[in-house]
């Protein structure tokens, strides 16, 4: 990772601008301090009291990673990657981590085979996490210091198939809390947590379905689920929320949108990937 000096920062102390202009935290330094050569400036190493002048090039070289996921090639789509992060299109059914019924066939198993056929180890620290059946655009860090910033510094969007005519714009700004005597499933309802969504009508089917733009101002568990179940147009699919599997094995849930600034050079970088709900069932 790679940072050049601004004029205006003639003569800043490393640390201030690492953890001020860089935003570096406070862990990351101090484990950047304990690696040899962790730190440098100009190709030689420097310590974070000393003084940076102008267009030096100050570089971090971070720890490696210990690899503790099992590498499986499971196909999955590389939509962007450079040397800080990636960003794989994660199909339907197929979970981020590893859990008790899924070892083998996560995205972060292929994202290690993924990693070692590149001559890369590092751990996959994801940035946006998608519930199993969710499809769509998940992105990752490959070290710690762009996953922390990332999390302040990217919006996604996502396109849902909802039951029912929607027409318009809108907000929902509704507490969620969880439901009672459920573990995961929320609901609309006093004591809940703040939670809003804006949604765009993108196209109508009918009176049957409609296809929703929706961004996320909060980011709640099953948040668009449930806001959209608790308002009259449960997602197309989604039988937890009382939509119907008639037609759609799953919730017609996809992220389409990543926008993030980047942790190196700073540029706004936008990778998109639509879906088609209906060429799903057919």
């Amino acid at each position: 990772m790679r940072f050049t000096v601004p004029d205006e920062l003639d003569g800043i102390s490393v640390k201030d601008f690492l953890r001020k202009h860089c935003h570096v935290s406070s862990r990351t330094l101090a484990k950047l301090k304990r690696t040899n050569m962790g730190i440098t400036c100009n190709g030689e190493h420097i310590r974070s009291i000393d003084i940076l002048h102008a267009r030096d090039m100050v570089e971090l070289t971070f720890p490696k990673d210990v690899m503790y996921i099992e590498p499986v090639d499971l196909s999955v789509e590389t939509v962007y990657e450079d040397e800080q992060v990636i960003i794989f299109n994660k199909p339907p059914y197929m979970p981020v981590h590893p859990v008790k019924d899924y070892r083998l066939n996560t995205l972060a198993n292929h994202a290690a085979f993924h990693a070692i056929s590149m001559g890369e180890n590092y751990i996959f620290r994801v940035v946006n996490r998608l519930d199993k059946d969710t499809s769509g655009l998940v992105l990752a860090a490959k070290n710690a210091y762009a996953a922390a910033f990332l999390k302040n510094h990217t919006d996604k969007l996502y396109i849902a198939l909802c039951e029912g005519k929607i027409e318009g714009s809108g907000t929902i700004d509704k507490p969620l809390r969880l439901k009672e005597g459920h573990g995961i499933q929320r609901e609309i309802g006093e004591g809940g947590v703040r939670a809003v969504t804006h949604y765009k009508v993108a196209e109508n089917y009918g009176d049957e379905y409609t296809l929703l733009e929706i961004r996320l101002e909060t980011g709640r568990t099953h948040q668009i689920r449930a806001h959209f179940s608790c308002t009259g147009y449960p997602l197309a699919g989604d039988d937890m929320y009382g939509g119907s599997r008639e037609k759609f094995p799953r919730q017609c849930l996809h992220c389409a949108e990543i926008c993030f600034t980047h942790p190196e050079s700073g540029k706004t970088v936008t990778v998109r990937k639509n879906k088609d709900f209906f060429e799903e069932i057919k």
